[in-house]
């Protein structure tokens, strides 16, 4: 059975280049903008559906399938990581996944998660086989939190914080938090004390602060220019750093890439033109005839952000 025959559409998406992950091989486990948050940063757009409600969204069978037969075609992958265009812990087989993926594969499992449910025990121990858990703060306060984050009732700042503590404190593996700063909103210095002391409390093994880099869902979402990260990264522990966005670490693989699948790609996420030939280990030119053809098709569009341009779909 192909990828294409399966009812749940591609789950499968990558490998797609990551500024912390190398290549990383994306599962999505939750429909579109699914999630517990409504962030004003969020690369996706607004949140279609917020919910705190956990289901079985797709069958564990059914993503196992659709990685063994990627795994299979032997692309450069450093991490298989569950992320995509939703909260991924909102997923309700997450423990039942892992296990499974564990099973099959020696590559390292990752979670990209906004934190928001580690409060629940059962959250919590579905992700306890993981290799690396990437939780967010992007607050030390409520009000900052409740403004950035914008999140589902019945989720306070107080609460959030302290499931990440609990997980932390009964995880084996890797903790890095990220810490996302907005310009004019969240990128001053008694708003990053805030975090850093939260950020101690936690305890993790690294903080990575990150900012606007793609089009954003609000206008108002604003970029932090690189030197005053810098100097933020200063206000945490040793083991705090400014991610760069991924560049020219390419790599090389033995499967072509489709136009269906340059266009599964930017359907994830906005991408720039290297992003579409590193993610998809295709060269540059054919990236580029697979977008201008998009493009024409009125499928895609191209939004300028800083000194880049970024594809999203229309």
């Amino acid at each position: 059975m192909t990828m294409a025959a399966h009812s749940g559409g591609f789950r499968i998406f990558g490998p797609v280049p990551s500024r912390r992950l190398g290549h990383s091989l994306g599962i999505d486990l939750v429909p579109f903008k699914t999630c517990s948050y409504d962030c004003l940063y969020c690369q996706l757009g607004r949140t279609t559906l917020k919910t705190l409600e956990r289901k079985e969204y797709v069958s564990v069978e059914e993503i196992i399938g659709q990685l063994g037969e990627k795994l299979q075609h032997n692309p450069p992958v450093d991490y298989i990581t569950l992320s995509g265009s939703g909260e991924p812990t909102l997923y309700s087989g997450t423990a039942e996944l892992i296990g499974r993926i564990k099973s099959m594969t020696d590559i390292p499992v990752a979670v990209l998660t906004n934190g928001s449910l580690l409060w629940d025990k059962t959250v919590r121990d579905g992700l306890l086989k993981a290799d690396l858990v990437i939780p967010s703060l992007d607050a030390g306060n409520d009000p900052l939190f409740q403004f950035v984050n914008r999140p589902c009732p019945g989720i306070t700042f107080d609460k959030m914080v302290a499931g990440i503590r609990q997980f932390r404190q009964g995880f084996g593996g890797a903790l890095w938090l990220e810490v996302f700063l907005l310009d004019g909103i969240s990128a001053t210095r008694a708003a990053v004390e805030e975090i850093a002391l939260r950020a101690r409390h936690i305890s993790p093994d690294k903080v990575q602060l990150n900012t606007v880099s793609r089009p954003p869902c609000e206008k108002t979402a604003r970029a932090v220019p690189k030197a005053r990260m810098q100097r933020f990264a200063e206000m945490f522990d040793e083991h705090a750093e400014v991610i760069a966005d991924y560049r020219n670490i390419h790599g090389e693989s033995g499967f072509a890439a489709s136009r269906e699948a340059v266009l599964e790609l930017i359907r994830r996420r906005p991408c720039t033109l290297e992003d579409v030939s590193g993610g998809l280990s295709i060269h540059r030119n054919e990236a580029v005839k697979h977008l201008e053809h998009l493009v024409h098709e009125d499928r895609i569009t191209v939004v300028a952000q800083g000194e880049g341009s970024y594809y999203r779909v229309k």
